[in-house]
């Protein structure tokens, strides 16, 4: 049989599921909507496996789809050319905490919340902030994922290292360095962060860390419609208020969520809504929303509201629920481009007229701070064909509108298999090109992640 080799290296018959046995889960992703079919379902411990896994595959020509948690939203895990599916959910120890130096080393299968957990406990912080806690490190590190605190600390890009790296090739690099500066040739670290799986697997770690914030505070601003709160935030930034996260959301969406939840928002003024958090010193966090305020109310706020430590948690609760307050009931597309923020406002006005344009109801909320959108297009029980088409039709033209205003397809999900068709329209060729030459340095015989992204 043409995977035998693979009990061999791997030793532990419970870590290889074969064909049929192989359950729903780890043939689609977050989203549940598409499947797609493997041969065999390969549960790597450690660095050792992975380097054999892949020269077997590469000997045998066999397709490999990497996979993490499998929270990602862009058909990445989804296995589309059968073959290997290669997970390292199992390779989740803490390695080692440098305190003195403020880094972390962990394996690819940590979840964020455990390394947030774990370095909050010892007065640290890992200030990447996705929406999805239960998402591995290896697969934040492989999207370059963003989330809510990318205002003020930035990326996952930022806290980035050192990796631990197994090429398509079948070979160990180690990528970056555990100093503060780094200005020594090429930096191969920035080509792995956002490829997605498609050059390396990661099997190591070392992250960033910063002084855990001594404290905290959310506001919560009312404005009569979207169009005024994202406007203003331009006005927050000009202040010098360094908010750690700006997130937008409008009322629709938000009554949505407090019905799934059966919480409600700590404010009924307005239509859109500006939610705010401010961390640091008590002194230095007061003058910041001061500052804050006056931009916001001077910019048309309706209300500006400083919330209690369980305003806070209801608030954000709802923030969160956002989008899987759609997902549990409805279809959807998820979108989530990027413009700048100035381009905020145009670009979700024109999000609106598509949706009407094309007779789909659509829904938006986001990071006002960064210029992140994110947007889901509802299927409302459309026939199969029709919804599929009308989808495609309102999804190529946010991209395009989005390549206008000179933004880009993603900024924190990733393209994976769902997005890749739209982003090769944006792109250009050459950079294309260039992608895939790169590509076949690290996996010359084209085994990893095959067709996703660029490929």
């Amino acid at each position: 049989m043409e995977y035998t080799k693979l009990k061999e290296i791997i030793g532990d018959e419970a870590r290889i599921v074969f064909g049929d046995e192989i359950e729903k889960e780890y043939l689609t992703d977050g989203l549940n909507l598409e499947y797609g079919k493997a041969d065999v379902l390969v549960f790597a411990e450690n660095t050792s496996e992975i380097i054999e896994i892949i020269k077997f595959a590469n000997e045998k020509s066999i397709p490999i789809t990497p996979r993490g948690a499998g929270t990602g939203l862009t058909g990445a895990t989804i296995p589309n050319n059968r073959g290997i599916i290669l997970d390292v959910s199992k390779m989740n120890k803490v390695l080692e905490l440098d305190e003195e130096n403020f880094d972390i080393t962990v394996e690819p299968g940590v979840l964020l919340k455990d390394i947030q957990a774990y370095v909050e406990e010892r007065g640290l912080f890992y200030p990447p902030d996705p929406g999805e806690k239960a998402s591995t490190i290896g697969g934040n590190i492989s999207t370059n994922a963003g989330g809510m605190r990318a205002v003020k600390y930035g990326v996952t890009r930022d806290y980035v290292r050192e990796l631990e790296v197994v090429t398509g090739n079948g070979e160990l690099i180690k990528v970056g360095s555990r100093t503060i500066k780094n200005s020594s040739g090429l930096d191969l670290k920035d080509l792995i962060i956002g490829s997605e799986g498609t050059i390396g697997i990661i099997t190591k770690a070392t992250l960033k860390l910063i002084p855990k914030p001594k404290n905290t505070v959310n506001i919560l601003i009312s404005f009569d419609n979207l169009e005024e709160g994202v406007n203003s935030v331009i006005n927050i930034i000009k202040s010098d208020a360094n908010p750690t996260a700006i997130e937008f959301m409008e009322k629709n969406i938000v009554e949505n969520s407090e019905r799934f939840l059966g919480l409600k928002l700590p404010s009924n003024r307005g239509n859109a809504y500006l939610i705010l958090t401010f961390d640091g010193e008590e002194t230095e966090i007061i003058t910041n929303y001061t500052k804050a305020k006056k931009a916001a109310l001077s910019s048309g706020a309706l209300d500006y509201k400083v919330l209690s430590d369980t305003e806070a948690i209801d608030t954000w609760q709802i923030r969160g629920a956002l989008a899987s307050s759609v997902m549990e009931f409805n279809e959807q597309v998820p979108i989530d481009i990027v413009v700048p923020i100035s381009k905020t406002s145009e670009f979700v006005e024109f999000t609106n007229k598509c949706g009407e344009k094309h007779g789909l109801q659509v829904i938006y909320f986001g990071h006002a701070g960064d210029g992140n959108t994110h947007v889901s297009i509802i299927r409302n029980g459309l026939e199969e064909t029709e919804w599929k088409k009308k989808s495609h039709a309102l999804a190529e033209e946010l991209y395009k509108k989005s390549y206008e205003l000179r933004g880009v397809p993603s900024g924190e999900h990733g393209i994976g298999l769902n997005k890749s068709e739209y982003y090769k329209k944006v792109t250009e060729k050459i950079n294309i090109e260039y992608m895939k030459s790169i590509k076949k340095i690290f996996d010359n015989n084209n085994i990893l992640n095959i067709g996703k992204v660029y490929s």
